[in-house]
């Protein structure tokens, strides 16, 4: 049987998926009927500047161009934003819906974060020099030796994360997937009524159609221009957080001379496709989802175990996630 909703928590939307699954348009959709205010989950959209390839949307959307790309912005800082947001959104008595792809960033604000030691420029800065000298991979080995959990977890060239588990466990000697377990409470899971949805194709080539056309679309309205005008301002270089977002990377060593135009927009794509698989990973693991599963067109896809599935196709996008978020089990 059911737990009794609590109706004295406001509720909270979170709606995730991976990039290019139709986040954005849903969001938007529910925003209207529900009169919900959208607050932006992404670790690129919140950098000013960095527009075309981040598919920045035109719908207000909160913590979006709050920074500028030479600034990093971390999930503390995120789930500290985000908090003051939602408590903003709940005092207008609107709805707060989440919404977005960088799931770190869900789970710190939903989770918690662990206390774990502030960043340290120093070793940072020596962390970097031997990435450069011997590259991420062997970085990747020395984390295994002393962290085969987060190694495990951390692919060996995603440098922002391995740099920061590595960083942690030098200036602590306490491994980060050790600081993780020792996770502080407060998260704002525990505060609202809460409903989490997934969106996603079935078929993952269509996702990976979606993804090349998005960035051929990208490629077409000036992506590269934009990234030119980035790569000439002199405080900016390729360590960055914000340079290193998927799409501007590549389009950055191209500018650089590392590679060709052509080889560079493959390494894009590519590169975004392991970023959906990435973020499937995560979703896959997370507790208490709604899944709205797609075709070709936008359609919602019956459950696969489904003997109905003629008639359960007949509802679009937006009645099926209405419907969830109306029957929702809430938190």
């Amino acid at each position: 049987m059911a737990e009794p909703v609590d109706t004295t928590r406001p509720r909270l939307i979170c709606l995730m998926g991976p990039t290019a699954s139709g986040k954005t348009d849903l969001a938007i959709d529910l925003a209207r009927v529900l009169d919900c205010e959208l607050v932006s989950v992404d670790s690129a959209l919140v950098y000013r500047g960095l527009d075309i390839g981040s598919a920045k949307p035109d719908y207000p959307h909160h913590l979006v161009d709050i920074r500028d790309p030479d600034q990093p912005y971390s999930a503390a800082d995120f789930a500290a934003d985000a908090g003051r947001v939602v408590n903003d959104i709940v005092a207008r008595g609107k709805t707060p819906l989440l919404v977005g792809g960088t799931m770190l960033y869900f789970r710190a604000f939903l989770e918690g974060l662990a206390d774990m030691p502030a960043a340290d420029p120093a070793i940072r800065a020596a962390i970097e020099a031997e990435a450069a000298a011997q590259g991420w991979p062997a970085l990747h080995a020395q984390l295994q030796e002393v962290d085969p959990e987060a190694a495990a977890r951390i692919h060996p060239n995603h440098s922002q994360r391995l740099s920061r588990a590595l960083e942690v466990y030098r200036s602590s000697g306490i491994p980060i997937s050790e600081w993780q377990r020792r996770q502080q409470g407060g998260g704002a899971a525990s505060r609202y009524r809460l409903c989490q949805l997934a969106i996603c194709p079935r078929d993952r080539a269509v996702l990976h159609q979606r993804i090349a056309l998005r960035f051929e679309q990208m490629m077409a309205g000036g992506f590269l221009d934009e990234v030119r005008a980035l790569h000439a301002r002199p405080e900016l270089h390729p360590e960055l957080p914000a340079i290193r977002a998927v799409g501007y990377r590549q389009l950055w060593h191209y500018l650089d001379g590392d590679c060709s135009l052509e080889e560079a927009v493959e390494r894009a794509v590519a590169a975004t496709r392991q970023l959906a698989k990435r973020q499937l990973t995560w979703l896959r693991k997370w507790p208490g989802l709604n899944w709205l599963e797609t075709d070709a067109a936008g359609n919602v896809l019956p459950p696969l175990r489904s003997h109905s599935a003629v008639e359960q196709c007949v509802e679009n996008l937006l009645q099926q996630a209405l419907k969830f978020i109306d029957e929702a089990p809430f938190h």
